[in-house]
Order: C-alpha cells, then sequence, then structure tokens
C-alpha cells in the first residue's frame, strides 16, 4: 500500500524563487501524460492548489513538479526540502495534451510556464515533430530548464525582458520573426501567463495557426467544484481544470479571462502578506531560544 504521506525524493532552487520537487508517488508516475496535474495539500488545513507535472519515472516511482513562490501556499511548498513530506498529492487530473505528428510545432514557454512547456515538448518531439521552442523569461537568472528543452529541440531560441540573456524583447517578438521569414509552422503551444498567452494567441489567429494554450494559471481548486476557473470559449461556459486544462487559443475569450483572473488578486496578496508576518514572528521566536539555548550552555547550566 502506497505511503499516504509523500515524501520529497529531492528538491532544489533552479532559479530565484521557482524549485524543482522530486516527489515519491508510484501510482502517478504510471498513469501521468503530458499536460496534466496533480492537486497538493501541503498540511491538513492548508488549501488546495493544482501544479502541473514537469516530468513522471514510472520506474522510479517519481513526479517532478516546478512551484514559482507567488503566494501563501507555494511559498509554504517552497520551504520544503529534501526528505520533507506533503500530506496530498492527487492525480493525474485534468485532460492530458493531443500528440500527434502535426509537422512543425512552436513550443512557446513564458516563465514557470516553461516547466509546463517541457513534458509537451518530449512528447511533440518523439510524435516525430520538428520542434521549435520559444523561451522567455524577465531576466537571464529566471530562465530555467534551457539545457533540458535544448536536448528535445531542434531550434531553441531564448528572450528576456531586459535583454541579460538571449535576445531583449518578448517571445511573441520571436513568434513573429519565424512568421515573416516564412517557416512553416502547423501548431503552436504556448503555455504562461495569461497576458502572454493571449498576444499568441492573437497574432496567430491573424495567420490561421492552430494553437493551444494551457489555461493553468486560473486554476483554484481543480475540480471545477470552486467555480474559479470558469472560461468562455465560443460563448459557453467551461473549466479549465476538468475541461482542459488545453484549449483552442481562438475559442478562448481572453477578456473575460483576464478580468477573472484578477479577482482573486487581492485575497491572495492579503493571504502572503499575512503568512510573511506570521513566518517573521515564529523565526523571530526561534532566534530567540536558540540565543537562550546558547547562553545557557555557556554558563553550564548555572
Amino acid at each position: 500500500m502506497e505511503n499516504p504521506l509523500f515524501r520529497i525524493q529531492h528538491a532544489e532552487f533552479i532559479a530565484p524563487g521557482i524549485k524543482r520537487f522530486v516527489i515519491e508517488a508510484p501510482r502517478i508516475a504510471r498513469k501521468q501524460k503530458p499536460g496534466q496535474f496533480v492537486i497538493l495539500r501541503v498540511y491538513e488545513q492548508g488549501e488546495r492548489i493544482p501544479i502541473t507535472i514537469e516530468g513522471s519515472n514510472s520506474e522510479h516511482g517519481t513526479i517532478s513538479i516546478v512551484v514559482q513562490s507567488v503566494g501563501k501556499t507555494t511559498n509554504l511548498l517552497n520551504s520544503l526540502n529534501t526528505g520533507d513530506q506533503i500530506m496530498d498529492v492527487v492525480g493525474p487530473l485534468g485532460k492530458p495534451s493531443e500528440i500527434a505528428k502535426f509537422g512543425t510545432v512552436v513550443v512557446v514557454g513564458g516563465g514557470v510556464g516553461t516547466g509546463m512547456a517541457y513534458p509537451s515538448a518530449v512528447a511533440m518531439k518523439q510524435a516525430g515533430n520538428r520542434v521549435i521552442t520559444i523561451l522567455g523569461a524577465r531576466n537571464r537568472e529566471l530562465v530555467i530548464l534551457e539545457r533540458e528543452l535544448a536536448a528535445v529541440s531542434d531550434v531553441l531560441m531564448i528572450t528576456t525582458d531586459d535583454g541579460s540573456y538571449g535576445d531583449k524583447g518578448l517571445v511573441t517578438d520571436k513568434l513573429r520573426q519565424l512568421i515573416q521569414n516564412g517557416t512553416r509552422i502547423d501548431l503552436v503551444l504556448a503555455i504562461g501567463p495569461v497576458v502572454m498567452m493571449r498576444a499568441v494567441a492573437d497574432m496567430t489567429r491573424a495567420e490561421r495557426i492552430p494553437t493551444v494554450v494551457s489555461l493553468n494559471p486560473i486554476m483554484i481548486d481543480g475540480t471545477g467544484m470552486c467555480g474559479g476557473c470558469r472560461v468562455l470559449v465560443e460563448g459557453k461556459s467551461q473549466f479549465a481544470c476538468v475541461d482542459g486544462p488545453e484549449f483552442d487559443a481562438h475559442r478562448v475569450d481572453f477578456a473575460v479571462l483576464v478580468q477573472r483572473n484578477a479577482m482573486y488578486r487581492n485575497a491572495e496578496q492579503r493571504s502572503l502578506a499575512e503568512f510573511q508576518e506570521q513566518k517573521k514572528e515564529l523565526d523571530e521566536h526561534l532566534n530567540k531560544v536558540e540565543e537562550e539555548a546558547c547562553a545557557i550552555a555557556e554558563t553550564g547550566g548555572r
């Protein structure tokens, strides 16, 4: 019987605020497919959050995830280390990516979305496609999975907002360059911030290039019960977690999506601020206890 707690086999920061975890979860590892996600709960009273599976190893019974410290729970998760345990890891959930031989596939990964794009890039290459990957980040420090993506891509392009690595600009600049150069593109897969996916969709719509976006960033509880990830697709309500997370980008109403994505921002910021204040108080208390213990040790307990 599988351990009810999920042990972290390995944990390391791969960029500031971005951590990769390898978690022991044999049943999930056997069934996971690109595009799917898991629901995590760090402790019993904690919230449940959806995290995309970066990859899996069925032989070792492990899955890997990439987590960016954004809110309270992701900060708490990223405080865990090798050997620690996570209370709940449920999955795999969501519909898998459609993997087939399309021809030339452009995979666009923005920020931590690169971790979500990686398994699809691997699968697309294995299916016989020519894979062009465009990887974007704010700066050099936040470029992730470059080596891994280079290994499965026929062409790898990197952009940074500040020009500190690769070419200065946005992922859409590179996509526009490919289109203007007459590169045949049979499919675009974009995963990243909502505004980035919207910009990609606007560009490819005009060129009639089939485009898929992964709406992971708007998911909340991952079951469809909360309604937080409701998205309009050709005027009909669907849920990113159960009907997706991948959708035809040209059918998604991004105006509504951007508005919905902003609804929870203030609540998330308040929760994070409270967590940081509590953590500060706890750290101060632990430091005080440590100082008192050292003082007692120095006096021999007298």
